[in-house]
């Protein structure tokens, strides 16, 4: 389920998880916690971002994690639905060969997905 930003009216997803340490006076900005707790707040990346705390309080700001890779679009679907279909075409005979390391040559990349060229055969794999 994803979670929403813990502001007032705002919608956003939620990116990072806002923890007062009062004892400290101490405002914690780290990643997003994989449950919400009581007594912390969930922000979106704007809030995060312009996060404040009160007059006289430290802000520690925890490394992000680097952003989730991005969820596979439609497109990514239908490569990987048409890659499958092929190979479910292809002779029963499982004797399927492997093209030569040194002579495929990549053509482009969209996220982990890669267009490579067999030179060899001259055709697209």
């Amino acid at each position: 389920m994803i979670r929403q930003c813990s502001r007032n009216g705002c919608r956003g997803r939620a990116v990072a998880t806002l923890t007062y340490v009062y004892a400290d006076s101490t405002a914690v900005l780290g990643p997003l916690a994989l449950q919400a707790t009581p007594g912390c707040y969930d922000l979106c990346a704007a809030h995060a971002r312009n996060m404040s705390a009160p007059v006289g309080w430290e802000i520690i700001r925890l490394a992000q994690p680097q952003a989730a890779p991005p969820e596979p679009d439609e497109d990514d679907l239908l490569a990987l639905a048409n890659a499958v279909r092929e190979i479910g075409f292809a002779d029963g005979s499982g004797s399927a060969q492997q093209p030569d390391p040194d002579s495929v040559v990549e053509l482009g990349r969209r996220g982990h997905l890669r267009v490579i060229v067999d030179a060899a055969k001259g055709g697209i794999q």
